[in-house]
């Protein structure tokens, strides 16, 4: 599975993925400061994930017209060390996922 993570997620999750699945950063694709629309529209031809902790990306595009599986990540904050805590659930998430579906996976449970 091709994941791609979003620009306000840190690199460093890369590490954290079970199951081999070939994981790419924003800056590494070079899609750095595109717009939501044209980022998921570049996404959805490359990548089957997108992992983003942006809560607004479901309210502002329309996610079901895409080719492309949202897990959305909510934390204390962007850091590490708040969001590593989540990869057991991500990795869980990735055996089911559907495209055109927001998998929200939180700290606050």
């Amino acid at each position: 599975m091709r994941i791609l993570l979003d620009e306000n997620v840190d690199r460093r999750l890369k590490r954290d993925f079970t199951g081999g699945h070939e994981v790419v950063t924003v800056a590494e694709a070079g899609w750095v400061g595109k717009s939501n629309g044209e980022f998921l529209k570049l996404a959805e031809r490359e990548f089957d994930v997108l992992l983003s902790t942006d809560k607004g990306i479901p309210h502002q595009q329309n996610l079901s017209g895409f080719d492309l599986t949202v897990l959305l990540l909510r934390a204390r904050s962007n850091a590490y060390e708040d969001l590593a805590p989540l990869m057991d659930e991500v990795n869980a998430a990735l055996e089911s996922v559907e495209s055109g579906t927001v998998v929200r996976i939180s700290s606050d449970r």
